[in-house]
């Protein structure tokens, strides 16, 4: 049993990166969905499917990759998750991070929803930072 399904998925994530994989399968849940939804919206999935297995249902995320065969790199730079069990952290509205200068994505889990840094700016809401993408 993994008690943080996101950082579960995000090592996924870096490890299906890391050794060039197509897609990685990973534990669904609402958070889970959202934030591959996200990235998806974002450009750094190609495709989010549910596959439901019985009484498991998982996640297929496709990653995404630039270039042709050798010269393939991925889309994904790095992925930090940020609020952790042991340690929350949260910012208000005029607080909300910046990832590399705005060149990354900071998804944060707010009142309104799982969103973007850029979304809850525009909503003016603060929240939970959960992880950083670039």
């Amino acid at each position: 049993m993994v008690t943080d399904s996101l950082s579960d998925m995000l090592t996924r994530i870096r490890n299906g990166v890391a050794v060039g994989h197509t897609s990685v399968a990973v534990p669904s849940s609402r958070l889970n969905t959202r934030v591959a939804e996200i990235l998806k919206e974002e450009g750094y999935l190609e495709d989010v499917q549910s596959v439901d297995a019985g009484q498991l249902s998982t996640l297929s995320l496709t990653l995404r990759y630039i270039g042709q065969r050798r010269e393939r790199r991925p889309v994904i730079a790095g992925l930090r998750r940020v609020s952790k069990p042991g340690k929350r952290v949260y910012c208000g509205k005029d607080e909300i991070p910046r990832v590399l200068s705005g060149m990354g994505v900071a998804i944060l889990s707010t009142p309104k929803g799982v969103m973007t840094g850029s979304q809850a700016r525009r909503l003016g809401v603060g929240g939970e930072v959960l992880c950083y993408i670039y």
